[in-house]
């Protein structure tokens, strides 16, 4: 797929980053992210019958954003005692 020529970032390049069971811990790492000013999208899971934890969401981000994502979630979870679970895995577009 041939990129625009005003974009640097290739997109359709997304990566799983983490899975987020609390609210005001997806709330804290959505602001250090935008004040970082790295674009992100979440994909809300639908939890089955068995799971207890009605809230769950996974963060995407684009590959090469990985690492610094990667260490704002980490700097977030270390400060506020959040817990995350970290996926890090290419995420297949159901859309293309």
């Amino acid at each position: 797929m041939e990129q625009p020529l005003f974009t640097s970032t290739k997109v359709n390049n997304e990566i799983e980053l983490c899975e987020i069971t609390d609210p005001e811990c997806k709330e804290l790492i959505e602001k250090a992210l935008l004040r970082e000013r790295i674009s992100y999208y979440i994909r809300w899971i639908k939890p089955s019958i068995f799971q207890r934890n009605k809230y769950i969401c996974i963060i995407c981000v684009n590959d090469n954003f990985r690492d610094t994502a990667e260490a704002i979630v980490r700097s977030v979870c270390d400060e506020k005692g959040c817990h995350v679970r970290f996926i890090m895995k290419k995420f297949q577009n159901q859309y293309l």
